[in-house]
């Protein structure tokens, strides 16, 4: 079998060049002797996959993407148009779902992961220009089950199967107690309302835990703090209203159930972090996708790291100031 070539999202405004955003791992990848092609990202969403892929040559593969998220429905689509091409993704599409939403591995990662409940939502956007779900798709009337599954009372937060609004907290992300149904409605409403189209598969409510926090800048750490007060939104991650004050997060990307490269989370370049896999390797390899990446944060009282977030390899941001030669070649060699 060949080695794999990489497909990579084209500029928006030139269908010949990489998009700027991942022109450095294209570079990186040329230096290592990587393949590389270009699919059209918006066609993608769009839902003509055929246009997307018209430039990749036919017959050839296997691929591994590397790009902006897409809605899982659009990645099947993805797989579908380059396999009439005679070519395959090496990470099939219940392998990206399981990995970039919730539900497909929340039940692996349970007990090492903040308690999480959710509700699928009819017709959620699959990407631009799918529509826009209505804010009260999700009222009290379903919302208090879900409330007494998660315990009935104490702080929350809430996001989509893949992403939350944590810029916007106060309004659309923290649910300060549970026990206020009225409050959890509101919050809840408003982030449907925000992500409009762009909401992924259903509304996650997500036991909020205390993290360890930093005070961070482009210029590096500040004064550290432990009061975990606002969490972490993603899986609780906290930037803090003022945008520097961040839980102590780590992200390791994981092939074939190891981990090949382990640094900060993209928030927090050059964060020096150290985070303990002994728990998260075994759920890895249960989980049974090959690239994935896990989201990990400190527990504010000393008592260990947590998943905060699982993600498909493939559309997981690399963190600057690192070297990811090591991740490129392993990908290649797979």
């Amino acid at each position: 079998m060949p080695a794999p070539a990489f497909l990579l999202p084209s500029h928006p405004l030139d269908p010949r060049r990489v998009d700027p955003q991942f022109a450095w791992e294209a570079r990186l990848l040329r230096d290592l002797g990587g393949e590389q092609h270009l699919v059209d990202h918006d066609a993608l969403l769009a839902g003509d996959a055929h246009a997307a892929v018209h430039r990749v040559p036919a017959g050839r593969g296997p691929f591994w993407y590397r790009g902006w998220m897409l809605p899982s429905p659009r990645y099947t689509d993805f797989a579908a148009a380059l396999a009439e091409r005679g070519g395959q993704l090496l990470t099939s599409p219940p392998g990206y779902a399981s990995a970039h939403e919730l539900p497909g591995w929340y039940e692996v990662f349970e007990g090492a992961t903040p308690q999480s409940v959710w509700l699928p939502v009819p017709d959620a956007g699959t990407g631009a220009g799918a529509g826009t779900v209505g804010a009260g798709t999700v009222g009290a009337e379903r919302l208090a089950p879900a409330v007494a599954r998660l315990g009935g009372q104490g702080p929350a937060i809430v996001k989509d199967y893949v992403k939350s609004r944590k810029d916007e907290w106060d309004e659309a992300c923290y649910i300060p107690e549970l026990a206020d149904l009225p409050a959890v409605e509101r919050v809840v409403a408003r982030f449907v309302e925000l992500q409009a189209e762009h909401l992924a598969g259903g509304v996650v409510l997500r036991r909020f835990e205390e993290f360890t926090r930093v005070g961070w800048d482009a210029r590096g750490p500040a004064s550290p703090s432990d009061d975990g007060s606002e969490g972490a939104a993603d899986g609780n991650r906290d930037t803090g209203r003022d945008g520097r004050r961040r839980a102590v997060e780590a992200r390791a990307w994981w092939l074939d159930g190891e981990p090949v490269l382990v640094g900060p989370h993209p928030d927090l370049p050059g964060c020096p972090v150290s985070p303990d896999l002994s728990v998260v390797r075994p759920l890895v390899r249960a989980l049974g996708c090959r690239f994935v990446t896990t989201d990990l944060a400190e527990r504010a009282d000393g008592s260990g790291w947590r998943v905060v977030e699982v993600g498909d390899g493939q559309v997981s941001e690399l963190p600057r100031g690192i070297d990811p030669s090591g991740l490129l070649i392993a990908l290649l060699a797979a």
